[in-house]
């Protein structure tokens, strides 16, 4: 018997909320695909308890729900998702720049931006969870320099809430090399502590992403179903 099999129902719920949760975030199980707890149980060799308590945790988070006979289905994308999570992000994250502009050494930010440099292939699953991991890093650890940890957490959440939007996004119109490019401008103002600036380039990104998101997944050419209304 595996070890896995020895451990308690809350650990192995984690470790499927985990699984499922990264597959939703990029899009491997894409917005509106049905979720069966059979399958998953047999998927990820766990009990069905565990499996249905992580599908429960998900549901709490807005990433899945429960459909009458036919079990659950990840929750779509609405308009009004990608309005109230940019929106947000606009709010905190270019105060979150200007306090990291007074913060510590922004050397660990070159680091990350040298991943998100790398690039992001659309055909390729595995780089644009790389890259999408980069880019949140990156954003988490500027909100983390303004030294208030509750605001890191929150732009933190933020930014898992907009990674299915950003996969979507990318998948039609590939705006990485331009968000590495914005990283670059950031580290800049940052090292110069400009905190003015690096507020105005943050919004900028932000603002850029969401229209991003927007164009790709409402315009007249866009293949993507995205619920108008939550």
């Amino acid at each position: 018997m595996s070890m896995i099999a020895h451990l308690p129902v809350a650990s192995l719920s984690d470790q499927a909320v985990e699984v499922l949760r990264d597959e939703i975030l990029s899009c491997r199980l894409a917005p509106g695909a049905t979720v069966s707890e059979t399958l998953m149980t047999e998927r990820l060799s766990l009990g069905r308890a565990p499996v249905r308590a992580a599908l429960a945790r998900l549901a709490e988070e807005g990433l899945v729900q429960a459909v009458p006979r036919r079990g659950w289905m990840v929750s779509l994308v609405t308009v009004r998702d990608i309005h109230e999570v940019f929106d947000l992000r606009m709010i905190l994250e270019p105060e979150a720049a200007r306090r990291a502009a007074g913060g510590g050494s922004v050397a660990g930010l070159a680091r990350l931006d040298a991943v998100c440099d790398q690039g992001y292939t659309p055909e390729d699953a595995d780089s644009a969870r790389r890259f999408l991991a980069a880019n949140r890093a990156f954003h988490v650890a500027i909100a983390e320099l303004s030294g208030n940890q509750r605001l890191a957490r929150q732009i933190g959440r933020l930014l898992d809430e907009s990674a299915r939007m950003l996969v979507l996004g990318l998948s039609v119109r590939d705006r990485s090399g331009e968000m590495a490019h914005e990283h670059g401008a950031l580290i800049a103002a940052l090292a110069a502590r400009d905190g003015e600036r690096a507020s105005a380039i943050m919004r900028e990104q932000v603002a850029a992403s969401r229209d991003m998101v927007l164009a790709a997944l409402t315009g007249p050419h866009s293949s993507l179903v995205v619920s108008e209304v939550a």
